[in-house]
This record gives C-alpha cells, structure tokens and sequence, in this order.
C-alpha cells in the first residue's frame, strides 16, 4: 500500500462530509462535457478516481440509460463511494454503479470497454499522467471521450488559512509544512497539451474557478475534522483547547467575504480517435 493510498483510507470519512461538498459543483461541470455522448449513445462509463461518487451518482441520476464503474486505489474511499450510492440512489439506480480498487495506470479492464471516461480532482495525485493516458485510450472504445477537471497552479492566499497559520503561532506550535500539489496542472495548455500528446483528438481545454462559502463554524469542522485531523488529535487536550479558542477568536474578527475559497481549475476533454 502507497502512503497515498493510506493517506485516502484514513480520511475516507471526513472527506465525504467535509471535502467532497467543497468539490461537487465543479466537479459535476464534467458531466456537461459528455452530456452529447451519451445522447449519441454512449452506455458505459468509467470514474476514475471515484472518491465518494459525486461524479458516477449524478451521472446515474441525469442518465437513466447509463452504467458507471468508479475506480479508486483506496479501499476505503471504493467503500465511501458504495455507502453513498446505497444512500442517494433507489434501488434501480444502485444496480448500475459498481467500484473496482485499482490505480488508474493498471486498470482491470479489456480493451475498448468503455463509451466514455470522467474523472474529477485526481489527476494530481497519479504518480504519471502519461502512464493513465496509455491505461485509458487502451480501455476507451474508438469515438469515447474522456472529460476532467483538476487544479491549475496559481491562485490567491486565502485569509482563513492565514490566520489559522498565526493561531498554531499564538499557542506556540510548530508551523504546518507545506508540500504543495507538484501534480497541479502548470496551465490551461498544460492540460490540453497533456491530452493530445496521449493520441487524443479534438481536444478543448478552459480555465474556471471552484468557489465555495465557509462560515467560521465551518471552516474550523474543516480544519479540525477533515484537513488538519492528524495535527489536532496530536494535541494535548488542553493545548487543543486553547488552539480551537485562538482560531475561533481570529476568524470572528474576519469579514464575512474572507471566508470564499476561490481555486483555479483546468477543465479539459479529448476523444480517443
């Protein structure tokens, strides 16, 4: 097991409820890219990188006439994906999603399996795009189309983070480390660059923005439970105590528009010729 893989069984749980309502608005603009494949036909449809479904349950909803397989490497987040789908689709929906645990570069399929391909914030995380690019045109079927959004490098700093950065200060704890995303797109003609190096044609790729509202409540059920867990459950009681006081009186001082979290994204698509 990678210590991705590790890292995504741990927080399989606080990503349901914290991150992917973070991403599901953006990520469900991909559907709109093969909105005219499955009106042509397309039936069968691969997730790659699933999460907890967000991309392979509103397919299942808006399509009546598709199937979805989600892949994902991590276990637990293959039984997050599942769990959703038991709880947000009836029983005629549920039979036409199913998750396999597989990397998206060693994907368990035949040739030509699929009609089409989605996926949504995980190209980032793969050790070689160009490695899944191969694995996905050898399971796409002629004429299929693969549809993604992912983050593009840049962007603002955003307050609230700062002033969590100045909180663990105020209480004497170590600074976070930063390691970045180095798989981030570098552009918008990375992205597209990307995809037609990998054989596939007709290729469009556009920038756009992933918003989303916090408030003070729910930014520190983010940090606390989802994006900064391991740090606090790290922490004595009493010094957890007062980090979560420090936080609370630093973001209530914070003007209510702080609080929009705006990230670059690359949308892009390809048909595999």
């Amino acid at each position: 097991m990678t210590d991705q893989e590790a890292r995504y069984d741990r927080i399989a749980r606080g990503y349901a409820r914290w991150w992917a309502p973070v991403l599901r608005p953006t990520a469900i603009q991909v559907l709109d890219r093969l909105e005219p494949v499955v009106a042509g036909g397309a039936r069968s449809l691969l997730d790659l990188g699933t999460g907890t479904a967000t991309l392979a349950i509103e397919a299942i909803r808006r399509w009546p006439t598709v199937d979805v397989t989600g892949i994902d490497a991590s276990r637990e987040m293959a039984a997050a994906a599942e769990g959703e789908a038991d709880r947000l689709l009836s029983a005629a929906d549920r039979s036409r999603f199913r998750t396999r645990v597989a990397y998206a570069d060693e994907l368990p399929f035949d040739d030509a399996s699929f009609d089409a391909a989605m996926s949504s914030f995980v190209l980032q995380l793969v050790p070689s795009r160009a490695a899944v690019m191969d694995e996905l045109w050898r399971v796409l079927k002629p004429g299929a189309t693969f549809a993604h959004v992912t983050w593009v490098r840049g962007g603002r700093a955003y307050r609230p983070d700062q002033e969590f950065d100045a909180a663990l200060d105020d209480v004497e704890i170590e600074p976070r480390e930063y390691d970045g995303r180095g798989g981030d797109f570098a552009s918008v003609d990375a992205a597209a660059s990307g995809l037609r190096k990998a054989g596939f044609r007709q290729v469009r790729a556009f920038g756009g923005e992933l918003t989303y509202d916090f408030d003070v409540r729910s930014y520190v059920g983010f940090m606390e439970e989802f994006d900064e867990e391991d740090l606090f459950q790290s922490l004595e009681p009493d010094v957890r105590e007062r980090l979560h006081a420090r936080l609370l009186e630093r973001l209530n001082r914070l003007p209510d528009e702080a609080f929009v979290l705006r990230l670059p994204v690359v949308h892009a698509e390809g048909v595999r010729p």
